[in-house]
């Protein structure tokens, strides 16, 4: 089950060289897609998070079974959910693997942890801040509902800024290290963690469809490729159980 981490790819060169050209397209891909954003509440990525937000606004009146979910998922506690539901990925292939195998997994874990971190920089860096779509919206004088007060219920549908998504962000990480390291069936479940917990916030309208889309894919297109498609989290893993006596 466990793709064993191959000496050749802690050579100084090896897969950079072989990738680099993936890794540099990735990185453009990430780039233009932030500039095809970039000024907000312009162009056609505002035309589509509009018309999201207000379909899924005005539904909040329209159904309450709806208004009720949505109020559920944004609540705080139910973050914890996406936690655990990763969890209980990552816990199926860890009771697969024997102690060696094991130990790899946690070191593999912290790394997941590290490059959330570093994607954190990027958000820290640009320093930039857009105001969710219940505030923007609000500010400017167009009514919409608040699923906080139609519920009474302490919900998360409002943020001073909204970009880049950070649930996004990091269900991501976790998704494409799935793929990286364990394979097909694990990126697909890690992918249905990303779509059940990203959406929420945007029918809420804490985030726009595009801090997601846009925010988190842009991100994690510059930082996953650097650190998946080179020797990176190899080493950093390779460092970490060696550090924990763990080889």
């Amino acid at each position: 089950m466990r793709r064993v981490i191959d000496a050749a790819c802690l050579q100084k060169g090896g897969p950079l060289v072989k990738n680099l050209y993936k890794i540099l397209l990735l990185n453009m891909a990430g780039i233009l897609l932030f500039l095809s954003w970039y000024p907000p509440q312009t162009g056609y990525w505002y035309v589509i998070d509009s018309q999201v937000f207000f379909f899924f606004n005005h539904l909040l009146t329209e159904s309450q079974a709806f208004l009720y979910l949505v109020a559920f998922t944004n609540l705080r506690p139910f973050d914890v959910a996406a936690f655990l539901f990763m969890l209980g990925i990552f816990i199926y292939y860890y009771r697969q693997m024997d102690a060696k195998g094991r130990h790899w997994m946690l070191a593999m874990g912290a790394t997941m942890l590290i490059t959330a971190v570093i994607a954190k920089q990027f958000d820290l860096w640009v320093q930039f801040d857009r105001p969710s779509a219940t505030k923007f919206f609000s500010d400017a004088g167009v009514a919409v509902n608040r699923v906080s007060q139609l519920t009474g219920w302490n919900t998360k549908d409002y943020s001073a800024s909204s970009f880049p998504g950070d649930h996004g962000t990091f269900l991501m990480i976790f998704t494409f290290f799935m793929w990286r390291y364990l394979g097909r069936r694990a990126f697909l479940s890690g992918l249905a963690v990303v779509l059940a917990f990203s959406l929420p916030r945007i029918m809420s309208g804490a985030h726009w469809f595009s801090d997601v889309y846009v925010g988190a894919v842009s991100v994690n297109l510059i930082v996953l490729s650097w650190m998946l498609l080179t020797p990176a989290s190899d080493w950093i893993i390779h460092r970490l159980m060696k550090l924990r006596h763990w080889e």
